[in-house]
């Protein structure tokens, strides 16, 4: 797994409605060493009420991707709500069973953006904006 990496969990979250299992893009943020992933998901939803690129405030805070590629053919951005970090053995035994797979990644400066982005959000707790300003640092070289 890598920073600026676009990954697809084929089971993310449960249909409230039918308990159905639904998969959910996010991007990997961080992946600190001894430590777990800090990853943002995906969304295509209220296009219409999003502004581009760098976005803190109401009613959606978020990045815009615009058309990322691959199989994300719609405008898409990410979503600045907080997510708890993803605990990094698990996220790679679910890859080795295929159930999260690379999708694409996103060249160095879309990623040095988004990872900017992310560490001035609201929701990025303080270990979480010390890993993704790490990570903006081994980019930047």
């Amino acid at each position: 797994m890598q920073v600026g990496g676009i990954y697809h969990h084929d089971a993310f979250y449960a249909a409230p409605d039918t308990g159905e299992s639904l998969g959910k893009y996010l991007i990997v943020l961080a992946v600190p060493a001894g430590d777990d992933v800090v990853f943002r998901l995906l969304t295509s939803r209220y296009a219409e009420l999003r502004p581009p690129e760098c976005h803190h405030g109401a009613p959606y805070p978020g990045y815009g991707l615009g058309v990322p590629g691959g199989e994300l053919q719609r405008l898409t951005w990410v979503d600045l709500r907080s997510q708890e970090d993803y605990d990094i053995d698990v996220f790679r035994g679910r890859m080795r069973k295929g159930h999260i797979r690379h999708v694409l990644t996103l060249n160095a400066s879309t990623t040095r953006s988004v990872l900017l982005c992310v560490a001035g959000a609201q929701d990025t707790t303080r270990q979480q904006a010390r890993h993704v300003r790490d990570s903006m640092a081994v980019l930047n070289g």
